[in-house]
Order: structure tokens, then C-alpha cells, then sequence
């Protein structure tokens, strides 16, 4: 090795899931929405000259847009470029202890990168045998606490009781809870950020929002974490968001009546697949979110995730402890799980 290589920093980098090409799959492997973004958004002509100027920093119409929303004010929202960018800024904002941080040990798999590459000793829990997180578990010494609500690649939901004796029990470090999938599912955090000054609450326009491509996250939290957030960006990259994501991003908030009609058919479509899942004879984890998460005890999910994929549906399959009997098939039309499911019952 060179002596150069000695000072450099090197992690081993999240692998994200397979973005294909070809216009004959059927693409359930990165939990997107099937149904694309509010029409409000389809028929924004933006300026193509404007994109010469600098955006707005402060990205101050969104953030207006996402506080009115949520009925905040302005000074308790934060966005970035998609949750992993807000995630990433708050492990360097918040994780600076000598003690570990926690979180699952079957989660969001680019925990343990960003603990690595940011050099932020960490310690994994793990969930009981139904794939359900433990709160007692993280009483105990931490530099601070992470975990999606829903869970993923589970899908399954905690309780906010739960929630609640978690950060209630470590008021003196922060808890993030990253709520990517919520709206597809259960109760969200937010309602206690009055009360918990250590609360943030991370969220995406990725998922439920059809927005994948123009990158929007938001994190919400008292105005001293707030604060905090914006010190760390500025002093990292002050222009994270681009001038169409600010722009479609308050027209996507803006059109509630079509978010919700989306979720719903995620939502309808989920249950009618994880009954024909369930009729197949697999096992299918409570979901809560817009993928599920199932195994079958007699044909292994690698041979079912490759054989899928040879007959052009494409779904998750993470080679992993505990976790590698299972597949992740993503939410898609009522036909495109109509073909997954005879797909499978063609394997099985």
C-alpha cells in the first residue's frame, strides 16, 4: 500500500437496490409509489432560465410549506436532499459522544455506514424473535438512538407507548426517529416533539409522495436542533436543495387530497397481496409500510428472489443473519402484484 492510502478514509459503502434498465420489469424492489406525484406537480412549467441563480439556502417556501402543513412553525423544520441527506447531517450534528449509539440490528442497513465512515462508536440491539424492537433494551448508557417507525425491511410498526419509554428513559442524548414509511401506517412521533426536547422526527417525500427522483427530506424538532441542523449544513454545503425540488416540493405538500388517495390504494393493494402471499403458503410480517417482507418454509428466498428476476419482477432480497430466508417486495398497481404473485405460484 501506498503511503497516501494510509489517510484515507475507508468505509464499506450502502448498497442501494437495483435500478434496472428496460421497460419490460416489473421494479418492486425500492419501495417507490407506483402512482407518481400529485398532478399539481405534472403541470408546474418551471423556468429553465432561473436554474443560472443560486437556490434559496434556506429553502425558505418549502420549509413554509412543510410547517404549515404539519402545523409547526417555521423554526422547527429542516429539510434536505432526501431523508438520507437529513439523517446523514444529524449523525454528524448530534452523534459526537465516546459512547455508542444504538439502533436495531436488522434496520436500515446505512446505519452502521454513516457510524463508520463518521467514526461514531455504535452498538446494534436485537429485535425479539418477532422481528419487533425491544424498548427496555435501550435503557442503558448511549451516545444517542436511531430507528425507522416503521421498521425496515420488517415493516412492522411500534406502538408510541413504546416510542415514548425510549425517549423518555435517555432524555441527555438525542433520539431521531426516522419515519419514512409512516404514512402508510400508525402514529407518528411528531405529536410529542412539544414535549420531548430530545425528539427528532425524520421523515421523506420519497415514498408516499412519489418524489424519489427530486430528493426531499425534512426533519422536525424543537428550534434548538433545528438550529443545530443548519450550523452543520452551512458550514458543509449551504445550496443542498435544487430550485425544482424547492418548487414541486410545496406543490406536492400543498395537494393533500391526492397524497391521500394514493396511500389509500398502496395501502388496499398491500393487504390483497399479503392475503395472496399468505394463500401461497408464505409468511408475511405485519406491514405498515408500502413493501412487505415474507418468507416460505419450503422453497429458500434466493431461489425465489433469482427466479423473479429471470421472469422480470425484480424484488429485495438482503443475504443477511436472520433476515435471509426473506424477501422484500415492494407495492406496485393491482396488476403489477397480480403478475408477482403468479410469478410465485409459477416457482413455488
Amino acid at each position: 500500500m501506498s503511503n497516501w492510502e494510509n489517510n484515507i478514509r475507508k468505509v464499506v459503502p450502502y448498497v442501494p437496490g437495483e435500478q434496472p434498465k428496460g421497460n419490460n420489469l416489473i421494479k418492486l424492489n425500492t419501495n417507490e409509489n407506483p402512482y407518481g406525484p400529485s398532478p399539481k406537480v405534472k403541470e408546474k412549467a418551471l423556468a429553465a432560465d432561473a436554474l443560472r441563480l443560486y437556490p434559496d439556502p434556506a429553502a425558505s417556501d418549502l420549509v413554509a410549506a412543510i410547517a404549515k402543513y404539519h402545523g409547526l412553525s417555521e423554526d422547527r423544520v429542516f429539510v434536505g436532499v432526501g431523508s438520507d441527506d437529513v439523517l446523514a447531517m444529524s449523525f454528524m450534528t448530534f452523534f459526537n459522544s465516546d459512547k455508542p449509539i444504538l439502533f436495531p440490528d436488522i434496520t436500515y442497513s446505512f446505519y452502521d455506514v454513516w457510524a463508520d465512515m463518521l467514526r461514531i462508536p455504535y452498538e446494534t440491539l436485537p429485535v425479539n424473535d418477532a422481528f419487533e424492537i425491544v424498548p427496555e433494551d435501550y435503557n442503558k448508557q448511549n451516545g444517542g438512538i436511531v430507528f425507522p417507525n416503521p421498521n425496515a425491511p420488517t415493516g412492522i410498526y411500534m406502538p408510541l407507548a413504546s416510542v415514548r419509554e425510549i425517549v423518555s428513559k435517555n432524555p441527555d442524548v438525542i433520539v431521531i426517529v426516522d419515519e419514512a414509511y409512516i404514512d402508510f401506517g400508525g402514529e407518528s412521533a411528531l405529536s410529542m416533539i412539544d414535549e420531548f426536547e430530545n425528539l427528532l422526527v425524520v421523515r421523506t417525500f420519497s415514498k408516499s409522495r412519489s418524489m424519489a427522483g427530486l430528493r426531499i427530506g425534512y426533519a422536525m424538532g424543537n428550534p434548538v436542533l433545528i438550529k443545530y441542523l443548519n450550523d452543520v449544513k452551512y458550514s458543509y454545503n449551504s445550496y443542498t436543495m435544487n430550485r425544482p425540488s424547492i418548487e414541486l416540493g410545496v406543490l406536492s405538500i400543498q395537494d393533500d387530497a391526492y397524497f391521500k388517495e394514493t396511500v389509500e390504494k398502496v395501502i388496499h393493494t398491500r393487504e390483497r397481496f399479503s392475503a395472496g402471499l399468505k394463500e401461497l403458503g408464505f409468511t408475511v410480517l405485519p406491514s405498515s409500510t408500502n413493501f412487505v417482507f415474507a418468507s416460505h418454509k419450503k422453497v429458500p428466498a434466493r431461489e425465489l428472489f433469482t427466479g423473479a428476476r429471470e421472469r422480470g419482477v425484480i424484488v429485495r432480497y438482503f443475504d443477511k443473519p436472520r433476515i435471509d430466508n426473506f424477501l422484500r417486495i415492494s407495492i406496485g398497481t393491482d396488476e403489477e402484484m397480480d403478475t408477482c404473485l403468479a410469478v410465485l405460484k409459477e416457482l413455488l
